[in-house]
């Protein structure tokens, strides 16, 4: 076995390729399953006890000399053309931009969003996605039999002590804002939320918020109002009107739904607003009281509102796109259709 060993190790240090397919038929040859190293130790069983020290150590280092053979050709090979010769390298060269990635459109849009409101004096709080019930539902009066505690709607990670979950939206930052700090507050909070729904072209379990909070002395609904037509006409055009519904959560009273215009079809009717020329955007309202108080803020002092957006469904009529599951698909063509954007 020691003159096989010698016998290869000379033809491996010997070797020289001038191509890819070479140096792939010196890895088969020698290093995969049916090689001869690889056959070689299998014969190593049959060694004699008193020279099977020398002989083991003289199989490593044939095998290290080979990987090392490979590695070494392997990058002379890379530092050549196709026809075999020497690149030329010019570093003074400009440098070539159209192999660079973009940002996700998500992002795009959610620096967007919190562009616009850090205009008007909001700053940005995030916080855990992991939360406790209290800060997920129970500050925000869900009372024990809301729907969203219920299996269907909330991902519950079980623990001996208290309820945890995967925060449902990012109303949980807002309550921790409002514990830790005192009136005024102006904050926008941005950040993943997880929902127990089947994925589809509208839904998701895993999506992405931006929620306002704005409390103050004599902050009132038209505040509230005037605010988000200020964001809707920034984001989409200063041809988008907006409209209000009522509508009803827990921690708001009174509670709305918001409309723009749609952009795709001006308002016309197309299938993206189901023909009616308006789309939903976000929900808002005026903070219960309630709320406030669950916060150790004085409620007969001070007053405020909130509101909430899914950045999936504003970067949808922002882009026309009509399938939510291409934000998580991660899909070169699709991405590349944003580079102009960042």
């Amino acid at each position: 076995m020691k003159n096989k060993i010698r016998e290869i190790f000379d033809s491996i240090d010997n070797f020289k390729a001038g191509s890819v397919e070479e140096l792939e038929d010196f890895r088969i040859k020698y290093l995969s399953k049916k090689g001869l190293i690889p056959g070689l130790f299998g014969e190593f069983k049959n060694v004699a006890p008193e020279a099977r020290k020398e002989v083991g150590m003289a199989l490593n280092e044939l095998k290290n000399k080979a990987q090392e053979k490979l590695n070494l050709v392997q990058q002379e090979l890379s530092g050549k053309s196709d026809s075999g010769q020497k690149l030329d390298e010019d570093f003074s060269k400009p440098v070539d931009f159209s192999d660079l990635g973009s940002r996700h459109p998500l992002t795009i849009v959610r620096r967007q969003i919190l562009d616009i409101f850090s205009r008007i004096g909001f700053t940005v709080s995030e916080g855990p996605e992991i939360e406790d019930d209290w800060h997920n539902f129970e500050a925000l009066n869900f009372i024990e039999e809301h729907p969203a505690r219920d299996m269907q709607d909330t991902f519950f990670i079980d623990d001996k002590d208290e309820k945890i979950v995967l925060r449902t939206h990012t109303s949980s930052v807002q309550v921790r804002v409002m514990q830790n700090q005192q009136p005024p507050i102006r904050t926008v909070s941005p950040g993943r939320v997880f929902r127990n729904e089947a994925i589809s072209a509208r839904a998701h379990c895993i999506f992405h918020q931006i929620e306002g909070l704005y409390v103050d002395q004599n902050v009132s609904f038209a505040d509230l109002k005037q605010t988000l037509y200020y964001f809707a006409k920034e984001l989409f055009g200063e041809e988008t009107k907006m409209r209000l519904r009522p509508s009803y959560f827990p921690f708001t009273e009174p509670s709305a739904e918001v409309d723009i215009s749609c952009n795709i079809c001006g308002g016309k009717g197309c299938n993206i607003c189901k023909y009616s020329g308006w789309v939903e955007i976000l929900g808002c309202g005026m903070v219960d009281p309630q709320v406030l108080e669950n916060c150790n803020i004085d409620s007969n002092k001070y007053t405020g509102y909130a509101f909430g957006m899914g950045i999936e469904r504003i970067t949808m009529l922002k882009y026309q796109v009509n399938d939510l599951r291409l934000f998580f698909e991660n899909d070169q063509r699709f991405l590349r259709q944003f580079q102009a954007a960042m």
